[in-house]
């Protein structure tokens, strides 16, 4: 598989109005390939994610989502996330509908979605504030052999899930070390794959438990060093935990959050720019 510039990647698959997963639990985060969305200009965008964190944030503050389908929203150890916070309240760029989830919940749907199923099914424990108040569809029913009560949560398909990954080979496989997260079945249930990866190698160092996504199921990979950044990519980089206290001041504020957005993500002409210009070394 030829490789593929994050730029062209973006422009050729990630259109106005689609329904946007870019997963990665606590590393591997896909955050160059959020900035480029941003870069690009796309609107209207359904985005889902188990764990929208910073790089949501920043989408939402920059007008690219009219939805969110996620589970836990916030700056991790830090605080709120005052953009998608602002979305909420205020409508601010613009209204933000949002569908609330457990983590639980968002697995199960992301693993229908993977196994070609319209629901997914789960035990119902006690009922919580996001069930009385939920614009969620979700049915509860009872097992047709035990009678337990159960809760069928409706399958996610996304129109295009971007992930970033350690190494992609000649062929297109893509290996992922560490923690996966929901980043596997997000693939697997969506209709589009993008990748962005640290290097591209001759052949996978694919240890035990790590997981390799077949090269037929990406439609394309763009080599994008330091492309998690300010997350952490497991064997190549530490999380910046200096930058997620820092976004915190950054975000609270619409004024300094444009600027901020305008002097570094808008100004640079691709990752390896911003990254330059944040002095961090890819």
């Amino acid at each position: 598989m030829p490789l593929t510039p994050l730029r062209e990647s973006i422009a050729q698959h990630v259109r106005d109005g689609q329904s946007v997963a870019l997963e990665g639990f606590t590393h591997l985060i896909p955050f160059a390939a959020g900035h480029e969305i941003i870069r690009q200009g796309r609107r209207g965008l359904h985005l889902m994610r188990m764990t929208p964190d910073l790089i949501y944030d920043q989408m939402i503050g920059m007008g690219c989502a009219e939805r969110l389908t996620f589970s836990w929203g916030g700056n991790p150890g830090v605080g709120s996330l005052h953009r998608l916070r602002d979305a909420i309240e205020h409508g601010w760029p613009q209204p933000l509908a949002i569908t609330e989830r457990t983590h639980a919940e968002m697995g199960v749907a992301y693993q229908a979605g993977a196994g070609g199923l319209p629901c997914g099914l789960m035990r119902h424990y006690g009922a919580t504030d996001l069930d009385r108040s939920r614009d969620a569809p979700a049915a509860t029913l009872s097992c047709p052999f035990s009678g337990e009560a159960l809760l069928a949560v409706p399958a996610l398909n996304p129109d295009v899930t971007i992930l970033h990954a350690q190494q992609a080979d000649r062929e297109g496989n893509v290996l992922i070390r560490g923690i996966l997260g929901a980043a596997r079945e997000a693939a697997l249930a969506a209709r589009c794959v993008l990748v962005t990866v640290e290097a591209q190698v001759e052949r996978l160092d694919a240890p035990l438990n790590a997981s390799v996504l077949p090269h037929w199921l990406i439609a394309a990979v763009s080599v994008v060093p330091g492309g998690a950044h300010p997350s952490y990519a497991a064997g190549c980089y530490a999380r910046d935990n200096r930058f997620y206290l820092e976004w915190d001041a950054i975000s609270r504020e619409r004024s300094r959050f444009q600027q901020w957005m305008r002097d570094n993500v808008l100004a640079s002409t691709d990752h390896a720019q911003l990254l330059q210009q944040l002095g961090v070394a890819a």
